[in-house]
């Protein structure tokens, strides 16, 4: 169920209760693909970092080490020791964006699987019973992720099909959560509007499946290749015909700034690799903007990584000490920058969340949307 505590323009503070929790929204998810975040943060690193949601992928846990697996060891949350909200994606996306080799079907996808060339067929039954198998409290619907630009033709039908295989989801997922071995018998499923940066097609879309009446919907196949105004655009197209009473979720987005200029336009939730991975390769968020720590500028600098951040990272180390961790090629030197960059997203929606509590979002949009982007 979702509730609305505030309001400011299209701006939405609000909270989402799942099996696992309450999700305080707008919300960053933070992204542990195979049941980790890349960057040697453990479950307990995730509750010091202030992560509320953490987004793990169907199709990785599928090919490795298997779904059966996990459910057989009580499901992701028991086997990652999280006890937090879980949401996983569908792993569409991976399939469109990792295997070579592929065949669209109505009946689903047939690919070869990155790792050992295997042939695996995934389907929305398919993906609906690995996500019942790992037992998350959202699981999105299986769908094809367009690649923009795409001819308006392919774009309508791949959307048609996607409809199609949405309601197959809903049934599938309703069977499986029905089941007296049922993970979790409390799972979510959410719908994708696709459409690629076509408007009409995209209303029509979002249309046609806010009439299944699902929990919560979800913003597909943006941050692939446009622009960053041919992406606020679309969200403003289809935000007008989301359910104002369901969270609306920006899939694979993105920067500080695209994070606040989104949820201006009314998205509650967000994820992306970015922060990990950046901060993976000494790239760090900052409240004045992001720095590369492996700068030499930072050799003997003993300041923080950032003043103004309270995490655990910057309370307690040096730039000058981070950079040299990046420079002797130690393994901590990712483990302090990948918490540090996620604490920092945390922070951003947590933030986020007091201006609008507070009727200051605009003054924090004006502040921050530009600034935190830049590099300095």
């Amino acid at each position: 169920m979702y509730r609305l505590k505030a309001q400011e323009g299209h701006a939405r503070r609000g909270e989402f209760d799942t099996p696992h929790g309450t999700v305080q929204t707008p919300v960053f998810m933070n992204v542990g693909t195979q049941g980790a975040i890349k960057g040697a943060l453990s479950a307990r690193d995730l509750k010091e970092i202030d992560c509320q949601v953490e987004l793990s992928n169907t199709y990785h846990l599928h090919v490795r080490p298997g779904d059966e697996l996990i459910k057989s060891m009580g499901g992701l949350h028991k086997f990652m020791t999280w006890d937090g909200p879980i949401l996983t994606d569908s792993g569409g996306f991976q399939i469109f964006s990792l295997a070579k080799l592929r065949k669209i079907t109505e009946e689903g996808v047939n690919f070869n699987s990155h790792v050992d060339g295997r042939h695996i067929f995934m389907g929305p039954e398919e993906s609906m019973r690995i996500q019942a198998n790992l037992g998350s409290d959202i699981a999105m619907a299986f769908d094809e992720c367009i690649k923009i630009p795409s001819p308006r033709d392919y774009v309508i039908k791949s959307c048609e099909r996607t409809t199609r295989w949405l309601e197959r989801c809903k049934k599938a997922l309703t069977e499986y959560n029905s089941m007296d071995d049922a993970v979790n018998p409390g799972q979510m499923l959410w719908g994708i509007n696709q459409g690629a940066v076509f408007h009409d097609v995209r209303i029509d879309h979002m249309k046609r499946i806010a009439e299944l009446d699902l929990p919560g919907y979800a913003i597909g196949g943006l941050a692939v290749g446009e622009t960053h105004l041919e992406m606020y655009d679309t969200i403003e197209a289809v935000e007008e015909y989301m359910p104002k009473d369901k969270p609306r979720y920006l899939m694979g987005v993105g920067t500080p700034g695209n994070i606040i200029e989104a949820v201006s336009r009314g998205v509650d939730f967000f994820d992306c690799v970015m922060p990990a991975r950046n901060g993976r390769h000494g790239h760090l968020f900052t409240w004045n903007g992001i720095i590369n720590i492996k700068n030499e500028k930072y050799q003997t600098d003993e300041s923080p990584i950032d003043p103004l951040c309270d995490c655990p990272v910057c309370r307690r180390y040096s730039r000058a000490y981070v950079r040299h961790l990046f420079k002797a090629e130690e393994m901590l030197a990712m483990r302090l920058a990948v918490g540090h960059n996620l604490y920092f997203y945390n922070s951003l929606t947590r933030r986020i969340r007091q201006s609008l509590e507070n009727g200051e979002f605009d003054a924090f949009r004006n502040k921050y949307s530009q600034i935190l982007d830049k590099r300095i």
